[in-house]
Parts: structure tokens; C-alpha cells; sequence
């Protein structure tokens, strides 16, 4: 997915080498990714994303840091987030994307099949695994046949719980009490 660059769950792969970049500033490079990858971020220049980084570069690169807040990210949050990673460190959720190779193999023998039990879809419009998969999300009825809702967010980004709470916790409450 990263073309002539390498896509970030490739570069969040290697131990030590995203932490290495993030851990001299996680306040700085948090906002940045917080922001970028939000709805209130502008459109990057054409031929840019933060979901790809040049070889040899680093995702701060192409992180850009607001002026101020958004509004759904207060200075409290941010401040517990920061001193969260300062004290645990990064690699416990870098370790995440660490992994993809060994859920490829524990789910191989679910390959093909849909999933029955009740669903709900909410994704971000602007989040970028909401656009890379707009196929996935177009053939949600064969592949989750128990799906009760499928919803994108106008204008929102990868962090629908925090920029859309009010609209997140309403098509949560529906879609338990329609169980």
C-alpha cells in the first residue's frame, strides 16, 4: 500500500526504530499524529500522506503539529496519553502492528468466512482505513451478515469516540438495544 514508499505499519515493524523517532518528544510527535490523522487536519500536498514515509525518513516528517488544540482533544488527555508512553514506553502498542504477520496465520482457518454475530460499523470519513477500504465496506452484507448498522462520519477522522462522542455513544446505545 506504500508504493515507492514504505507503508506505516512496515515502518512501525522494526523494534525500536519508531520509538526511537517518537520518545525524544512524545508530547510533539502524539499531536502531530493525533492531528494529522483527525478530521480537522487539512488535506496533505498532493502525493503526500503520513500513512507513508520515504525510505530512510521518519513519520514526524510528515506530521504537522497545530498551533492549538483540536477541539475534541483536551490539554488533560493529552498530558495523561504523554505521560502514559513516557512511563511505559511505546513499544507495548507499537507491538500491535508487530504481530500482522501472526494473525494472518491464527485466522487461517477463517479465511472466507463471514462474520454471523451482531455488528456495528463506524468509521471516519476522512480515516484512512475507512477509504482504503471502501471495498470491505461495500461488501459488508455478504461478509457480516449480522452487521445492524453501517456508519460514516461526515468530516470525521480516525478518532470517531473522541471527535464525535455524542454521535458514537447514540449508535452504540441503538445498536445494544436493538439486540
Amino acid at each position: 500500500m506504500g508504493g515507492k514508499e514504505e507503508f506505516y505499519i512496515e515502518y512501525f515493524q522494526q523494534p525500536g526504530r519508531a520509538e526511537a523517532e517518537i520518545e525524544p518528544d512524545v508530547r510533539g510527535w502524539l499531536l502531530g499524529f493525533y492531528y494529522c490523522a483527525s478530521g480537522d487536519a487539512p488535506a496533505p500536498p498532493a502525493g503526500s500522506t503520513m500513512a507513508t514515509i520515504p525510505h530512510g525518513g521518519m513519520m514526524r516528517d510528515r506530521l504537522t503539529v497545530p498551533e492549538k488544540l483540536p477541539g475534541w482533544l483536551t490539554a488533560e488527555d493529552l498530558d495523561f496519553y504523554v505521560s502514559e508512553f513516557e512511563r511505559a514506553g511505546l513499544t507495548g502498542g507499537l507491538n500491535r502492528y508487530r504481530n500482522v504477520d501472526r494473525d494472518w496465520e491464527d485466522l487461517a482457518a477463517f479465511a472466507g468466512q463471514p462474520i454471523t454475530v451482531p455488528s456495528l460499523f463506524v468509521g471516519g470519513e476522512k480515516d484512512g482505513p475507512t477509504r482504503w477500504g471502501g471495498a470491505a465496506i461495500a461488501n459488508f452484507s455478504k461478509t457480516l451478515p449480522g452487521l445492524r448498522g453501517s456508519h460514516v462520519l461526515s468530516g470525521c477522522g480516525h478518532w470517531v469516540q473522541q471527535e464525535r462522542p455524542r454521535e458514537v455513544n447514540e449508535l452504540l446505545v441503538n445498536f445494544v438495544k436493538g439486540l
